[in-house]
């Protein structure tokens, strides 16, 4: 007999097209087990109608098929009402895989798929749930579990451990797991596995060698689970390869998270070689599932643009469909799109207003974003912002940002009344972690105090902060340097602090290294090089820089006279405000620079 006459089920003969019309418990029970024939050669209507003679008969088996039927539509339209009815007369004759099914039911408010157990949505983040009801499953599922079923004792399990606390009994849900790992259920052993791993350390073998069998079982949620335990090492030793290849086969089975783990993976090279288009690929699926940090992620990544062309246009996009499901993280990102005009309209309001609520959400450093606004001079809605009650308590536990961040609105008096002295007080307790909060604190000790002690002190703080690149630090740093301010004058090293910080791309540096080469302040000059600074500065809309670049093209320092470029440069300073340029160009005389400009 060849393979395939063995296994194909035998067609229905001259005995099961009587039992259609025979209403005895035997035939019910022929018609019964017609339909399996039936519905093994995939005519699934003529299985339900068979099933239904039985079912109507009392057989419970057959009850229990109609309920599946119904439940999944498989020969008739899918109706849950008519599904919970025959599974509940099933269920009342004491099916238990009848019972366990209702449990399934009344937990997810949807059925497992076709041929799936009653207990394959367990753990699944990918499921639409319904609203669940979590009592009347957990009556059925423990009903099934006393009957014997692996799925029921499984479902009864997951409720105990993860269910409303009302309804909460790890130590029985620990023995109705171990039930049904006796029965080698994937969901049994993943449910214990994931339960154990919650008791820490002694533990974490047992756990770890539980969910390898659950992954090893197939079940997309334990492949995920063991890939994340792979990942960390936590009770097998650690295996970042192995982990990306669960995370691919859980993620190719549609589990949300693993799809968002392959995804980072991807991104930071970690176990596999980085490749950011399939990154972003991965990253996308997860997000439209509803991941919010692979949203962020997707969003980041097409902001820094590693690997791909950058698009603030598809940025906002991702960081407003995290935003708006409650990510703080994406709501500051926003904020910061909207307040600069990247891949949106530029729209000062909009911006504030989503930093406003990432700070709501707890997001630190949009909170730090409104602080340094603030002292910038772009204050929020000051009834936006709550200062003691973000900050005052974090910042006396001893958080650096948030005594940052408490200084920067007593210093602002945004969400608490103006205090200076409060304000360097935290700023003080800030500064010893914080590179920020030791530029502004010298800032303050600068403006507030500005006697010899406050400048020396500052002296220390601005050095400090501009050994860790922060460029404002190392400027100001430089100045007091440059003008003998707070300690000795020393003009060659804040020549090289502006010149470190004017190639970082800081303005004011860039002409205050053109203004010490330029002569006259104890340094060597050098014209050329002081011209180029001003022209740094000044093609960066530096009002001064464009008056002395003017200057010098009009006078040929540090280069060949350009009287047309010196006095279009002129004009520019001028135009921008500066009264020594609008005294230069009328000295110059009107015809010439009518002239130049034409």
């Amino acid at each position: 007999m060849s393979a395939t006459t063995a296994s194909a089920p035998p067609a229905p003969g001259i005995l099961d097209r009587l039992a259609l019309r025979l209403g005895t418990v035997a035939s019910s029970r022929r018609c019964h087990a017609a339909a399996a024939r039936f519905r093994a050669q995939g005519r699934d209507s003529e299985a339900l109608r068979l099933e239904l003679r039985a079912a109507r008969a009392g057989i419970a088996e057959a009850q229990y098929e109609v309920g599946r039927a119904y439940a999944s539509g498989r020969g008739a339209p899918a109706s849950l009402s008519h599904s919970v009815l025959w599974l509940e007369r099933a269920a009342d004759a004491g099916s238990a895989p009848a019972q366990a099914l209702l449990a399934a039911l009344f937990l997810h408010g949807r059925p497992p798929a076709v041929g799936e157990e009653a207990s394959a949505l367990l753990f699944e983040t990918t499921a639409d749930r319904g609203a669940p009801d979590y009592r009347t499953a957990l009556s059925w599922a423990r009903q099934a579990a006393e009957g014997g079923s692996a799925d029921g004792q499984a479902i009864a399990g997951y409720i105990l451990a993860n269910g409303p606390e009302e309804l909460r009994s790890l130590e029985e849900a620990e023995r109705w797991y171990r039930r049904s790992v006796e029965a080698d259920s994937p969901q049994g052993l993943l449910g214990l596995g994931l339960l154990l791993s919650g008791r820490g350390v002694s533990y974490a073998v047992e756990a770890a060698g539980l969910i390898a069998r659950a992954a090893e079982a197939g079940l997309p949620s334990a492949l995920y689970a063991h890939g994340v335990l792979l990942e960390r090492g936590h009770g097998v030793i650690s295996d970042p390869v192995a982990a990306v290849a669960r995370y691919r086969v859980a993620a190719s089975q549609n589990v949300r998270p693993a799809q968002a783990r392959l995804g980072l993976a991807l991104l930071v090279g970690r176990g596999v070689e980085a490749d950011p288009v399939a990154a972003e690929t991965w990253l996308r699926r997860a997000a439209l599932a509803g991941d919010a940090e692979a949203a962020v992620l997707v969003g980041d990544l097409y902001a820094r643009g590693e690997g791909l062309p950058p698009n603030h246009i598809e940025a906002g996009k991702w960081f407003r469909l995290a935003a708006e499901a409650g990510h703080a993280q994406a709501t500051r990102a926003l904020g910061l799109l909207y307040l600069l005009g990247l891949g949106v309209a530029r729209d000062e309001d909009e911006g504030r207003r989503w930093l406003a609520i990432a700070a709501q959400r707890g997001d630190d450093f949009a909170r730090t974003e409104v602080g340094r606004r603030a002292l910038a001079g772009l204050e929020l809605e000051r009834q936006e912002i709550q200062a003691e009650a973000w900050f005052t308590r974090d910042a006396e536990a001893g958080d650096p940002i948030a005594a940052y961040n408490l200084a920067v609105c007593y210093a602002e008096g945004l969400g608490a009344r103006r205090d200076p002295e409060k304000a360097r007080h935290w700023m003080r307790q800030a500064a010893e972690q914080v590179v920020n909060a030791q530029f502004w604190y010298a800032v303050m000790l600068m403006r507030d105090l500005g006697d010899d002690a406050s400048l020396r002190e500052a002296r220390t703080w601005l050095k400090r902060a501009a050994a860790e690149g922060m460029m404002d630090a190392a400027a100001a740093y430089a100045e007091l340097l440059a003008n003998g301010r707070g300690g000795p004058r020393d003009v060659a090293t804040a020549l090289r602090l502006f010149e470190q910080a004017a190639k970082g791309g800081h303005v004011g540096s860039m002409f205050a290294a053109g203004a010490l080469l330029g002569g006259g302040h104890d340094q060597p000059a050098d014209r050329e090089a002081a011209r180029q600074w001003f022209r740094s500065a000044a093609e960066c809309g530096h009002r001064k820089a464009q008056l002395m670049l003017g200057r010098y093209l009009l006078r040929g320092h540090g280069g060949e006279v350009d009287r047309e470029a010196g006095i279009a440069w002129l004009r520019r300073a001028a135009d921008a405000g500066d009264p020594d340029g609008a005294r230069e160009l009328a000295a110059i005389g009107e015809s010439q620079v009518m002239q130049a400009a034409s």
